[in-house]
């Protein structure tokens, strides 16, 4: 794969101890690539992502991997939390739902595949803890959105996307704790925490209400975190 440099000065040392366990995936919410890449390159904002993808497939390395970009923020997942320090972030070109938002071209999600097996090569992160922006952040996030394409990521082996749920339905009263299985966090409201699990597991339908398809995807995806074993 080839990758062209670009760096951004806004990163830091990654704290001592704490192995990369995590991949979270955004995307820009920008109304063009240029300004994103002004954003994550301009040391008065703050922020930065170790990689970004164009609509085009082409990849630019923002920070190294060995370094704490800044991209997630104020972050939860599986009980940890102030998750740059064990992650990696990938930027994903895409105005996102403020600019116009719109699919992800294959070319892109292509791009997208190859670089997450290229970094899931080379660090031990488990598959439940391939994230999007929105899972570890459902509170202020929505990125990268219902229309990224997990289910071909997982085809490929990067991401969980469970098969069809055959046991019993839960019961709505059950979704805080299938939640909670999954990596998110316990003390937010259904309300929050239920559009962000559509939008990565059940995207056709992003309404937060626990409906008997959700509470499905919801019982399948519990069931295929737990069964990784990690």
């Amino acid at each position: 794969m080839r990758i062209r440099d670009l760096p951004s000065p806004n990163h830091d040392a990654r704290p001592a101890g704490v192995a990369v366990d995590m991949l979270v995936l955004h995307y820009t919410g920008m109304p063009d690539e240029a300004s994103a890449l002004a954003r994550l390159t301009d040391p008065a904002a703050e922020v930065s992502a170790h990689y970004l993808v164009s609509e085009d497939g082409a990849v630019t390395r923002l920070v190294p991997e060995e370094w704490r970009a800044w991209h997630a923020g104020m972050s939860h997942w599986r009980g940890h939390s102030a998750l740059n320090g064990r992650s990696i972030g990938i930027e994903v070109v895409n105005p996102g739902h403020d600019w116009g938002y719109r699919p992800f071209p294959a070319l892109q999600m292509g791009a997208v595949s190859a670089l997450c097996r290229d970094i899931l090569a080379r660090h031990p992160i488990p598959a439940r803890n391939v994230v999007a922006h929105s899972d570890i952040a459902p509170d202020r996030k929505r990125d990268p959105g219902e229309l990224f394409d997990w289910e071909g990521l997982a085809r490929d082996g990067v991401g969980l996307w469970p098969g069809p749920w055959r046991g019993a339905v839960p019961q709505a009263t059950e979704a805080p704790s299938l939640l909670a299985r999954i990596g998110y966090r316990a003390d937010l409201p259904l309300p929050v925490l239920l559009p962000a699990f559509q939008r990565h597991w059940r995207p056709a339908r992003v309404d937060g209400l626990a409906d008997a398809e959700t509470l499905a995807r919801l019982a399948a995806v519990a069931e295929a975190c737990e069964q990784t074993g990690e």
